[in-house]
Parts: C-alpha cells; sequence; structure tokens
C-alpha cells in the first residue's frame, strides 16, 4: 500500500451485502454502515461527513460522556480540560479522541486498523496511544480498541463507543440491566442510582439520557427493515433517546457517567493505568434483515 493510500481522508470496507466507511481524518469515526444500502447506522457518504458529531460512531476515549466543569483532580493533584463541545457548555464531552485525526496503519476490503497519538495538551493533560481495530464481515461488524499509557504517571482511563442508529417508524429497543443512574435536570451529570431492570420499548415513547449499568446480554434494536444486536465487552451502557431527533445512541462504556469526580471511580469503572500499562475493549454490531 502506497503512503498516498495510507494518508487517504476515506476508507472503505465490503463484505457481500455489508458495506463499511470510515473517516480516519475525522475523529477515527465511521462515517457508515450499510446492509444491501440500507443503513444500520446513522450514515452518510464520506465526502458529505464534515464532523464527527454527525458521523454513524465515533471513539469514546480516554472517558465517556460528560466530565464535569471541565475540571478533575487525580492522585492529589488538579487538572483541567478544554472546551469541546462548544464554548458556552460547562462540561467537556466523549473524551479527546473524537477531535482528532487519526492515522491508517493498515486496512485492506475486510479490516482497517488506525491509530492516534494523544500528546499532553489542554483537552487531557496525559499522553497516550490508542489503536481501533475494524473487521467487516456479512452479517456484522466487530470493532475493538487498545489504549497504552505511554505517559510517565499514572492517567484515569475510560473507553467505549458512540454508535447513532436511524430512528425509523417502527423502531424498538431492547436491553437487560440492574439499574440507571438519573441525571440533574441542568447540569446532565448523574445524582444517584436508582433500579431498572431493562428497557423494552419503541423508541418514539422513551426520552433517556442516561448510564445504565449491570448491562446483561446484547441489546437489541428491530424495526420494519432490520434486527441488530450490540454487544460488548464493557459493564456500562448510555442510552440516548431523544424524543424530536431521527435517531438514538446506543453507547457501550466502561465506567459511569462523570466518573472521575465519584467518592470511588474504580467502583463505578475508571481504570488506574500505569506507565505502559494497556487497557482493550470491543463491540460488536450484528444486522441481519426483517
Amino acid at each position: 500500500m502506497s503512503q498516498d493510500q495510507k494518508n487517504n481522508s476515506a476508507l472503505e470496507l465490503r463484505v457481500g451485502d455489508m458495506r463499511l466507511a470510515l473517516r480516519p481524518d475525522l475523529g477515527g469515526s465511521i462515517a457508515g454502515l450499510w446492509l444491501r444500502g440500507q443503513p444500520v447506522l446513522r450514515s452518510v457518504e464520506p465526502d458529505q461527513l464534515s464532523g464527527p458529531r454527525l458521523s454513524g460512531c465515533f471513539p469514546l476515549v480516554p472517558y465517556s460522556n460528560r466530565l464535569g466543569y471541565r475540571r478533575f483532580r487525580w492522585q492529589g493533584r488538579a487538572y483541567t480540560t478544554a472546551a469541546n463541545f462548544g464554548d458556552d457548555y460547562p462540561h467537556s464531552l466523549h473524551g479527546c479522541g473524537w477531535t482528532e485525526p487519526w492515522r491508517v496503519v493498515s486496512h485492506d476490503a475486510q479490516r482497517a486498523e488506525l491509530m492516534l497519538t494523544h500528546r499532553s495538551d489542554a483537552h487531557w493533560p496525559f499522553t497516550f496511544d490508542v489503536s481501533q481495530r475494524f473487521e467487516l464481515s456479512e452479517n456484522a461488524l466487530a470493532v475493538s480498541m487498545t489504549f497504552t499509557n505511554i505517559d510517565a504517571r499514572s492517567q484515569p482511563v475510560g473507553l467505549g463507543w458512540h454508535p447513532y442508529f436511524p430512528k425509523r417508524e417502527r423502531s424498538r429497543i431492547r436491553v437487560e440491566c440492574s439499574g440507571r443512574w438519573e441525571a440533574d435536570a441542568t447540569t446532565h451529570l448523574p445524582t444517584r442510582r436508582v433500579a431498572q431492570s431493562g428497557i423494552d420499548g419503541e423508541l418514539r415513547h422513551l426520552d433517556f439520557d442516561n448510564c445504565f449499568e449491570g448491562w446483561r446480554g446484547p441489546a437489541r434494536v428491530r424495526d420494519e427493515l432490520m434486527s441488530v444486536s450490540v454487544t460488548s465487552s464493557l459493564p456500562y451502557l448510555v442510552v440516548f433517546t431523544p424524543p424530536t431527533r431521527d435517531h438514538f445512541c446506543i453507547e457501550p462504556v466502561s465506567h459511569v457517567n462523570n466518573a472521575v469526580h465519584m467518592a470511588d471511580p474504580a467502583s463505578h469503572g475508571l481504570k488506574a493505568l500505569g506507565a505502559a500499562e494497556t487497557l482493550e475493549a470491543w463491540m460488536k454490531i450484528e444486522v441481519s434483515s426483517a
């Protein structure tokens, strides 16, 4: 493969009736995933994608969801993070991996590997390497992530993905879990855990923006066109079902929202990763026609 090919802004993988389009330069994001031309994720042709927030999916690294008020303490020292969701938004969001260009390590018709080296900056005060590997099959997309702390200091680490799914006329979701983190209506930060055995309903009747724990088995989505199953090595699931939008999100993540501010971050999934230590995660999206 030539250097010019490796530096292309868009990559496409095709296996049978499945097609995957990637935009490494836009946060290592997925522009689109299609089965027989129908979008599995919210999808756009890769040359038309203008930013990660409009993509089909982007990586969450080195934390997911909101980091409250763009500041935190870690091992006795205070740190700050920069605004990355608009200057007026009080929190930083989804880490920094989705805001940086990734480089292509390798790719063919079925597989691709992307990599990002983040140097300590205003958005995240630690240095790390992270890779994403994509493998497409005739009925599934498997994605894995490997994070390596290349800083001399220990750092707090969380991983995940932010898939967007199209909301169709009969879109329905089913998830088994044990609890839901309620969020403050003003700050959108978690306040307390309440028991909830799962979600089972039509998307048009749901209004969630919450982190769920005790996630068991696949998250299932069904509509008039296809059935989708999401599985992951990650133990938490953020579910975002805005009633007025044409999409919804099912996000496998490693920790509770804003865990770095909790009394015991480790008990809520946030990892303390020492120098040269690694953390891995995977997600699989399986699909079949209705």
